[in-house]
């Protein structure tokens, strides 16, 4: 679902493209350590996002069963699939050839049948299983299409407005017309949440998958994700995403991690040249100061949204793509991949119809196959509390190139990048953290001597990423 602009980070003053004074932040009481159950296997997990629809010239569950092998050995872990379930009717927002948005759910217990079948997508999930590959399914709690079954059967579900059903209720309780092919449910009566679980818990049950990305998180009361989280965990142990991230609390009623909305925002404006390296700064004591300590937020250059509505990775980062990519899979989160871009991907796949992605030669397979398994190989990488902590390298251009080392438990990372499309003669000033030593440069597959006061010549957008293993 397209994301709301909330007021949260509206009000941040990010020094470098800031010229007017900006009120201060009101930061919240500092929360105490994330304590949410996790799978074992997300720590070093990389996720993928996949379009059904638009995955595969079929655009159903059997063209992505056909693609999972190639995807394991792209290095993904976890296959994020967009939601799966019959698409309303009434109200939807149609032009000739529209579908409708995946986001307007009509009955959370059935199956697109454009899709398949519940066997063809059960199928799906043990196909993957088999290739040790996990399947989170994208869940849309906060609402439903206008034809939904429950507002047939259940109408006591729904939030009355005036005295009548109404669009989705944002986070100021204000009614949010745009999203006016849906309906808002009523949070506030026991036997919605009671229904919600079950829905959630029939797909875990019945088709064995792993999680939930769970659409507008935040719009749903945070005490029931306190509820449906051990009633989710008494089925399996799941992991959760939350499309969300100004809620801090999340951490602790139910999910492992959150959206990156704002380290997208600043990155794209990095790009552009409206903001620089020392943004990322900001952000990062922002984000550690906000959130409770062991957070992890998904970082991404593309997800459905960022691709149908804004464009494509080539169109919102330019030559800077592959650099934010690498900040992607080592900043201190969990990285995503969008599906087609392991190919380049250079369209802007429609939103409400069917365009599936025109597959070419898979040219940025080994780059980020690369990235893959050094994430998967090098402790210091993994999420959260898993991971090592960011420590800051300072150079003699810190607002031009940004440079980090990450340790954890005798495995280190080093990370120098020029986020400008300027060249830059750079001096790298580690202070006292112990950064000296013979490194694997990671795309030159090449050995390199660290010093202190190490000078690097980078081109525009260049990157060195060294690894002590």
């Amino acid at each position: 679902m397209k994301k709301l602009l909330f007021p949260l980070f509206a009000v941040l003053a990010f020094a470098a493209c800031q010229n007017q004074s900006t009120p201060a932040v009101n930061m919240p009481e500092k929360s105490a350590a994330t304590n949410v159950p996790e799978p074992d296997w997300a720590r070093s997990a990389i996720l993928y996002e996949c379009n059904v629809r638009q995955f595969s010239p079929t655009g159903d569950f059997a063209g992505v069963r056909a693609g999972l092998p190639r995807l394991k050995d792209l290095g993904i872990d976890v296959l994020w699939v967009m939601p799966i379930h019959p698409i309303g009717v009434e109200r939807r927002k149609l032009k000739p050839g529209d579908q409708g948005s995946p986001y307007s759910v009509r009955d959370y217990m059935a199956v697109n049948p454009d899709f398949g079948t519940e066997a063809d997508f059960k199928s799906l999930v043990t196909e993957a299983h088999a290739l040790g590959l996990k399947v989170i399914l994208d869940w849309v709690p906060n609402h439903t299409s206008w034809d939904a079954e429950w507002k047939k059967t259940h109408p006591e579900y729904y939030t009355r407005y005036n005295g009548d059903f109404t669009v989705p209720i944002n986070e100021r309780g204000q009614p949010i017309e745009d999203w006016s092919d849906v309906c808002d449910l009523d949070y506030g009566n026991p036997a919605t949440r009671k229904a919600m679980i079950a829905a959630m818990q029939y797909w875990l049950k019945n088709c064995d998958i792993d999680g939930f990305r769970v659409d507008m998180a935040g719009l749903v009361p945070n005490d029931f994700w306190a509820e449906a989280r051990p009633a989710l965990d008494s089925v399996k142990q799941v992991f959760m995403l939350s499309e969300w991230q100004d809620e801090p609390a999340h951490f602790n009623s139910c999910f492992n991690a959150n959206y990156g909305w704002k380290w997208k925002d600043v990155t794209k404006d990095i790009a552009a040249g409206k903001q620089n390296a020392q943004s990322l700064d900001t952000l990062f004591r922002f984000l550690n100061g906000f959130y409770p300590e062991g957070y992890s937020q998904l970082y991404f250059t593309q997800n459905h949204d960022e691709n149908s509505w804004n464009g494509t990775e080539t169109e919102l980062y330019g030559d800077a793509a592959d650099v934010f990519n690498i900040l992607a899979f080592t900043w201190q989160g969990m990285p995503m991949l969008y599906n087609g871009q392991e190919d380049g991907l250079s369209q802007r796949l429609a939103f409400f119809s069917k365009d599936p992605i025109q597959w070419k030669n898979f040219d940025k397979t080994p780059f980020f196959q690369k990235l893959c398994d050094l994430r998967h190989n090098n402790r210091a990488l993994w999420s959260g509390k898993h991971g090592g902590r960011l420590e800051k390298i300072e150079t003699d251009h810190d607002d031009q190139v940004y440079a980090f080392t990450r340790e954890k438990d005798g495995d280190r990372l080093v990370v120098v990048l020029n986020l400008s499309k300027k060249p830059c003669a750079v001096t790298l000033r580690p202070s006292d953290l112990v950064v000296s030593g013979v490194y694997l440069s990671v795309f030159e597959a090449s050995t390199v001597q660290l010093t202190k006061d190490m000078q690097l010549n980078l081109k525009p957008w260049e990157y060195l990423v060294l690894t002590n293993k």
